[in-house]
């Protein structure tokens, strides 16, 4: 399934709207191109520079990432930097803008055709890298990478979550009353260099009398959720964790214990910068796991690392 990206398509009314508070006549505007020369085109009062040094004020149309106003922030750090939207912030009288992909007039033609753009952005990659993207072995490669990031990157999409069974503990007749693991591999990516990171996972619980059990099945499908979105090894094992225990507590005792350990090669450190291996381990242990000595032994003993 792919991604669904919420759009929202923003009116002229809405860039008029959004230009009151700095369309006075005192100001002289510089407009980042491209999209800040756009928004300076709907100006009425201010002026408009192409010198970013007689300018009292840099507008852009978006701050999505946030670089282009860092970079302006530090080579002009008295000019204040205004953007229409401005993804830094929460939501406006709009709409919450980190959740939506923003769509303005001057770009309603292009917008259509939102998968051509993506790759045409792959082949600029392609171009900067010093390939010639009209090659035969990389004429369809753009199609390819933006197909493969919608299926490698599933997990933003909250409706691809896996549907979760859980069952009643003894309600086949045998009460669950020993630690319950399992272990598996896992994929994901570096959210910081956008490079795979990957290895085993070893995932135990205690599950309460009185509690909820979980297939392991739906473990290795909770695991891969979480792995299919730019991450970090530390925030997914306490993804993972939080999630099933979440599963488990509902309507029942919470699980006495539970804990994950994960061992990933990170080719962000392997393939590039000091070019060692990038073995890295973390853990997240929870109830039981953390606070009792003999079952935390139990759980590690059953890792084999």
């Amino acid at each position: 399934m792919k991604n669904k990206i919420k759009k929202y398509y923003f009116q002229i009314k809405d860039v008029i709207k959004g230009l009151e508070k700095i369309d006075k006549p005192e100001n002289i505007i510089y407009g980042v191109p491209k999209g800040g020369l756009m928004v300076c085109a709907f100006l009425r009062k201010a002026k408009v520079t192409m010198n970013v040094e007689e300018a009292n004020l840099i507008v852009d149309d978006i701050v999505d990432s946030g670089r282009t106003k860092r970079i302006f922030k530090k080579t002009h750090p008295n000019t204040p930097f205004f953007a229409l939207i401005d993804k830094e912030k929460s939501k406006s009288d709009y709409l919450d803008f980190k959740n939506h992909w923003i769509v303005f007039p001057w770009e309603v033609a292009h917008a259509a055709s939102r998968e051509d753009s993506i790759q045409e952005n792959i082949t600029r990659i392609l171009q900067y890298i010093g390939e010639d993207p009209t090659r035969e072995g990389l004429v369809h490669t753009p199609d390819r990478v933006m197909r493969m990031y919608s299926e490698i990157f599933r997990g933003y999409n909250k409706e691809n979550f896996p549907k979760i069974s859980i069952f009643k503990n003894g309600s086949d007749g045998l009460t669950y009353d020993q630690l319950i693991t399992d272990e598996g591999s896992y994929h994901s990516h570096c959210e910081h260099h956008m490079v795979p990171f990957f290895g085993k996972y070893y995932f135990g619980y205690l599950p309460a009398l009185g509690g909820n059990i979980i297939g392991l099945s739906k473990v290795a499908r909770i695991v891969d959720f979480h792995a299919s979105r730019l991450q970090i090894q530390e925030r997914l094992v306490h993804d993972i964790v939080e999630d099933i225990w979440d599963i488990l507590s509902k309507e029942k005792d919470s699980p006495i214990g539970m804990g994950i350990v994960m061992v990933g090669e990170h080719l962000c450190k392997t393939m590039r910068g000091v070019k060692k291996q990038g073995r890295m381990t973390t853990t997240k242990l929870k109830g039981a796991f953390l606070t009792n000595p003999s079952v935390k032994a139990e759980f590690l003993q059953r890792c084999t690392l």
